[in-house]
């Protein structure tokens, strides 16, 4: 008992986000922890989920910038699929059970860009039984496990791109980029209804979410083997670059910690606030000529201002 009470008081306030790359087998959040346990870090949150079978990019948020984490998860996202023909599971990936087959296994590239030309810009998905909405208080993936099928309404989202890399007679390999809340298991089902046939989802990687992408991004293995993983740990503006920046004087940054509004010159819009030292300070909100806090990160401020002294 007490060599787990030391533990934990070797976890310390960190402030980040680090870009992962998650491997397959393990959920994001079983691989978030793996990250937090390396950085020791108090408090972490992770910016979308990705199932067990997917790899890629997931964003480890540590500290305040767990806050920032909700922007990343409505985020646009960008994937590369693999699609396997002929064969349709009950959970529309590589983990279900087989529940339908084609003997149509082939296709053209020609078939294959229209149908999913067919299914590029806005629209209507009905969401799969295994995926973790609820219905009545309960995840759909639970009803379904039990044999259960409940109605689902379709919902809106948005396909920027959804472009062929690869057609063989074995899969078909897509690059995708989507809006929250696309299925890409889904999706690929919807294409092969529309080649005439049946598919499911063999694999699944994430290059891209929102403004990160996976050139950044490290394996467990690496950080680990890292003398220095925290030079791995980017600043949580960088998740909000495409705000405004607005730099503040020493009063200004005075009046806004006591919940006072200073004037400003801008156009109503949420913005980045940097104090006067150049810290960056936390999200404000302009309106009628009056800037007001959105949210202050105090925490990794005062951090930043204790690593200057």
């Amino acid at each position: 008992m007490a060599q787990r009470r030391s533990a934990k008081r070797d976890f310390r306030d960190v402030h980040g986000i680090v870009l992962l790359d998650k491997p397959k087998g393990i959920s994001s959040n079983a691989a978030l922890q793996k990250v937090r346990h390396l950085f020791k870090a108090n408090k972490a949150g992770h910016t979308g989920n990705l199932d067990p079978m997917a790899t890629g990019l997931l964003p480890c948020c540590f500290g305040d910038a767990t806050k920032v984490a909700a922007l990343l998860i409505n985020s646009d996202k960008t994937y590369r699929a693999r699609c396997v023909l002929g064969t349709q599971t009950d959970t529309g990936d590589a983990t279900g059970e087989v529940i339908g087959s084609s003997a149509l296994t082939a296709v053209s590239d020609h078939d294959v860009l229209q149908a999913a030309a067919s299914l590029t810009g806005e629209i209507k998905q009905i969401p799969p039984m295994y995926s973790a909405l609820h219905h009545e208080g309960q995840r759909l993936y639970d009803l379904a496990r039990k044999g259960i099928t409940v109605e689902r309404p379709s919902r809106k989202v948005t396909v920027y791109d959804f472009k062929l890399l690869c057609n063989r007679s074995e899969f078909i390999d897509f690059e995708i980029k989507v809006s929250k809340g696309t299925y890409i298991r889904t999706l690929l089902e919807d294409l092969a209804v529309k080649l005439g046939t049946v598919a499911h989802m063999s694999a699944l990687h994430r290059i891209q979410t929102g403004i990160f992408s996976a050139d950044g991004m490290h394996t467990l293995e690496e950080l680990a083997a890292m003398d220095d993983p925290m030079s791995q740990l980017l600043p949580m503006e960088q998740a909000l670059v495409e705000y405004p920046r607005v730099d503040l004087t020493a009063e200004q940054t005075q009046d806004l910690i006591h919940g006072k509004r200073v004037k400003s010159g801008l156009a109503d819009q949420t913005c980045v606030m940097f104090e006067h030292h150049g810290l960056f300070f936390g999200l404000g909100v302009i309106s009628d000529g009056q800037l007001r806090v959105k949210n202050i990160y105090m925490k990794s401020y005062q951090q930043q201002l204790k690593s200057m002294c």
